[in-house]
C-alpha cells in the first residue's frame, strides 16, 4: 500500500463543481486582474481574519516583503526573525534591504522563543517577524509586549497557519501585518502562487495596495516606486470556494492530529508535537522527532509511506547567507531540530484508516 505525503488532487475533486463554475464564470466575465473576484475575497479573507484589510499580492513571500517596505524598514535596519523557520521568512528582509537577526526557537513548539528576543535588540531593530510555523501560533503576547517596550513592529508570518488561533483570535489579526501564502500545499492554497497582507492599519495597506500594482491607483500615475504582485482573478475566484470549506478541512486535520499523538506518545525517543494550552493549531505539518531520523525516514519509505524533512537546512546554513559566516554550532537548537524532525502524512483528504496505518508502521519501527 502507498501513502503520499499530500495529495492536492483530492482537494480539488471534492469541489470540482464549483471550481469548473468557477472557472467559467471566470472566462465570461473578460476582466482578470484586480477585478470583483479579487476585490470580494479580501473582503471575505479580511473577515474570516477579522481584521479591516486584506490585500491580495502574487505569493506570500512578496506579502512579507511588501509589508517592509510600506513600514519603510530597509537598508541599514534589522528584523528580529526565528532562526528555525524556511528560508522565505529571511529573504523577505533581505531583499528589503534590511538585515535578518536570528533568534532561537523554543525546542518544545519550534516557535521563536520570546525570553530570547531582547537580547537581540540594538538601536538598529525595527520589527519582529514572528513565524506561526507548521500551523501553531507564536507566543503573541510576549511577544508584542517587548515590541511595545522598544517601540518595535510586529508582523506575523502566518504562512502555515491559515485559521490558526491564538488564545481565541485569528492569526492574521494578531500584529501590525500578516503575510499569508496560498501556495497549493497550503491549508488554504490556490490552483497556483498567491500571497496576502492583512492587517487593522489603513495607512498600512493603502501603501501597500500602492506598492503590489507599481505604485499606482490610477493607470499611468505612478506615485511611488512600486512593484507587479498581484493576487490575479481566478486565483482570488478558486480562493474563494476553498475558504468556505477551510474550517471543515482544519477540523479534520485536528481529528488526525489527536489520533497521531495518541498513538506515538509512548514510543521510545520519538517527540510528538506539544501544543501549549493557548494555542489552537491547524496542523499544516504534523512534525515528530527522532535522533535517527533517516533511519526512521526510510523504514517508512520502505513501508510504502511518504515523509519529508521542513527543513534540513537552517537559513543561517544556506549558501544564500554565507556572508554572514554564520557556521556549525551558531544555533545550535535550531541545528539539532533540522536534524531530528520528520514530517508524517497530514491533509484534510488523509482518511482515519490511513493514518491508523501510519501510526501503526511507527509503532513497530523502533
Amino acid at each position: 500500500m502507498k501513502i503520499s505525503f499530500l495529495d492536492l488532487k483530492a482537494s480539488c475533486l471534492e469541489i470540482r463543481q464549483e471550481l469548473d463554475e468557477t472557472y467559467r464564470k471566470f472566462i465570461e466575465s473578460g476582466w482578470y486582474i484586480l477585478g470583483q473576484e479579487l476585490e470580494a475575497f479580501e473582503v471575505e479573507f479580511a473577515s474570516y481574519c477579522n481584521v479591516q484589510h486584506c490585500i491580495g499580492v502574487g505569493n506570500g513571500l512578496d506579502a512579507l516583503h511588501l509589508i517592509l517596505r510600506a513600514m519603510d524598514i530597509g537598508l541599514d535596519d534589522e528584523v528580529i526573525v526565528p532562526a528555525n523557520t524556511y528560508i522565505a521568512t529571511w529573504l523577505a528582509i533581505s531583499h528589503a534591504g534590511a538585515t535578518p537577526v536570528p533568534v532561537e526557537p523554543n525546542e518544545k513548539t519550534y516557535n521563536i522563543e520570546p525570553k530570547n528576543i531582547e537580547a537581540a535588540i540594538t538601536s538598529k531593530t525595527k520589527a519582529i517577524l514572528a513565524v506561526h510555523l507548521y500551523g501553531q501560533p507564536a507566543d503573541m503576547d510576549s511577544i508584542n509586549e517587548i515590541a511595545v517596550r522598544y517601540e518595535l513592529k510586529v508582523i506575523e508570518d502566518a504562512a502555515q497557519a491559515h485559521g490558526a488561533r491564538y488564545k481565541g483570535r485569528r492569526v492574521g489579526s494578531l500584529g501590525d501585518a500578516a503575510g499569508f501564502s496560498f501556495y497549493p500545499t497550503k491549508n488554504l492554497g490556490a490552483l497556483g502562487d498567491g500571497g496576502a497582507v492583512t492587517t487593522n492599519d489603513s495607512e498600512l495597506a493603502d501603501k501597500i495596495n500602492l506598492l503590489r500594482n507599481y505604485g499606482s491607483r490610477v493607470k499611468y500615475l505612478n506615485e511611488i516606486k512600486g512593484f507587479n504582485s498581484r493576487l490575479d482573478e481566478l486565483q482570488a475566484a478558486f480562493l474563494r470556494v476553498k475558504l468556505a470549506k477551510l474550517d471543515k478541512w482544519n477540523a479534520h486535520r485536528e481529528e488526525l492530529a489527536k489520533y497521531y499523538i495518541d498513538k506515538l506518545t509512548d514510543i521510545t525517543e520519538l517527540t510528538v508535537p506539544f501544543v501549549p494550552t493557548w494555542a489552537e493549531p491547524v496542523w499544516h505539518l504534523f512534525v515528530v522527532r527522532h535522533p535517527k531520523r533517516e533511519i526512521l525516514k526510510q523504514h517508512l519509505k520502505i513501508c510504502g509511506i511518504d515523509s519529508l524533512v521542513h527543513y534540513p537546512i537552517p537559513p543561517h546554513l544556506s549558501d544564500a547567507y554565507t556572508e554572514n559566516q554564520w557556521g556549525i554550532g551558531s544555533f545550535p537548537i535550531t541545528e539539532k531540530i533540522s536534524q531530528e524532525v520528520l514530517s508524517l502524512p497530514m491533509s484534510p483528504h488523509i482518511t482515519h484508516k490511513t493514518i491508523k496505518n501510519v501510526a501503526e508502521v511507527l509503532q513497530k519501527a523502533f
